[in-house]
């Protein structure tokens, strides 16, 4: 997967691209919003990375560009849990980061990077490029 960003007259957008199943999804708008999408044939002969950035060749002209990782805020999501956490606890976990990855991907807002559990508490860490952003998008999915 290829994450690119460029803020525009105060505004955050993004483009990203990544290979699922011998497709390419290109998938774009502004930080926080669901944007659009668009499927392109995976080409034959190509590395998933050339490919990728053949498709976001004109965004990559027009100035967009990756973040660097410290360039995003950590937001963590936590729960109270006893003990050590149970079975369920983790599994509810796991559902969460899931939902929180998909979430904030399909808003550009980023990407669920694990959790843990124990000593009382379950965590699930969320690297976000707009936390300003990240209330709305979550009410409105």
């Amino acid at each position: 997967m290829i994450k690119l960003y460029k803020k525009t007259d105060g505004v955050l957008r993004y483009r990203e691209a990544w290979e699922s199943e011998g497709s390419i999804t290109e998938h774009w708008g502004t930080v926080g919003e669901r944007g659009e999408s668009r499927q392109h044939k995976m080409p034959k002969r190509m590395s998933e990375e050339a490919a990728l950035l053949g498709v976001l060749k004109a965004a990559i002209d027009n100035g967009y560009t990756s973040l660097d990782e410290d360039a995003l805020t950590i937001v963590l999501v936590e729960y109270l849990v006893d003990g050590m956490g149970s079975p369920q606890d983790l599994d509810k976990r796991h559902a969460l980061e899931d939902r929180m990855n998909e979430t904030l991907g399909w808003v550009g807002l980023g990407h669920c990077d694990g959790g843990s559990i124990g000593s009382g508490s379950m965590e699930v860490c969320c690297m976000v490029v707009d936390a300003g952003s990240l209330h709305g998008s979550l009410l409105m999915t």
